[in-house]
């Protein structure tokens, strides 16, 4: 072919071929006969080729006309599909939020505070303690323990986070940890490193860890946010200087800009920020 076409065009000598004439395929377009007799003679200008037989019998096509509709067949499933898609019930946009374990399960069990149904957004929690790479768009929103020190990376600082020691009761002894190999926490490291002789056992997450210290187990390292009004723990030591740090949400400068994702930003800022109890 000589130029590019139109798809417009191709869809318009698509109607013409199925229906063997102008008038079957204004009903199908929606266009009037004249503007359908000018753009079929137009697309045979542009493509330098006889597409149709014209007669009292209407539009036949020609060997030319009958290998371009086998070249724009696809075009039919194309269009099929996009009617599909077209029809179906559109659905909430959805923002991923990645963070920490604690931090997930705050947001979770909070997520009323913070989110409703009637919002123009669907929350998608991606917890984990490794961190996700916002600038490929793992996550929308990444929730972490300092400032971001990439360009193109946006952060507001939410809070201080503060960890202590807790455990079911005062005369629990040892503690229970992250086991080696998983996606630790700077309160796993600080725990291991000055305090490796005291480990009793530890778990594949820090779902479990809080179920063995429940138990008895031994003591765990917490942050306070996500140990506050957990029955059956208490709090057995002050805050640890070593493990406090600010708290900010991260994301990338392009993204913070989709309504969507600027109304989880504000929502879930208000949320840390004024609603977190810190025990």
């Amino acid at each position: 072919m000589k130029q590019n076409l139109s798809l417009d065009d191709v869809f318009m000598f698509l109607a013409v071929a199925d229906s063997s004439g102008l008038a079957g395929a204004a009903r199908l377009t929606g266009s009037s006969v004249p503007t359908l007799s000018r753009r079929m003679a137009e697309l045979e200008r542009r493509t330098g080729r006889r597409l149709f037989h014209r007669g009292n019998k209407g539009y036949r096509l020609t060997a030319e006309g009958r290998l371009l509709v086998g070249e724009a067949e696809s075009l039919r499933t194309l269009a099929a599909r996009l009617g599909r898609w077209t029809s179906e019930e559109r659905s909430l946009p959805r923002v991923r939020i990645a963070a920490g374990m604690w931090t997930s399960r705050f947001l979770a069990r909070n997520i009323s505070r913070f989110w409703s149904g009637d919002d123009e957004w669907m929350p998608e929690f991606l917890a984990s303690n490794a961190t996700v790479d916002i600038a490929r768009r793992e996550a929308d929103i990444g929730i972490r323990n300092r400032r971001p020190e990439q360009a193109w990376l946006a952060g507001r600082r939410t809070h201080v986070i503060r960890h202590a020691v807790y455990a079911a009761g005062p005369d629990v002894s040892g503690f229970v940890t992250i086991a080696p190999g998983a996606a630790t926490t700077p309160s796993d490291r600080w725990l291991k490193a000055s305090h490796a002789d005291n480990i009793v056992t530890t778990a594949s997450d820090a779902r479990l860890a809080l179920d063995l210290a429940l138990s008895g187990v031994g003591r765990i390292v917490m942050p306070c946010f996500a140990a506050h009004g957990e029955q059956g723990l208490m709090r057995i030591s002050d805050p640890i200087e070593e493990l406090t740090h600010e708290e900010w949400l991260v994301c990338h400068h392009d993204a913070r800009h989709d309504p969507p994702v600027r109304k989880a930003l504000d929502a879930i800022h208000g949320l840390l920020t004024e609603s977190r109890a810190e025990g």
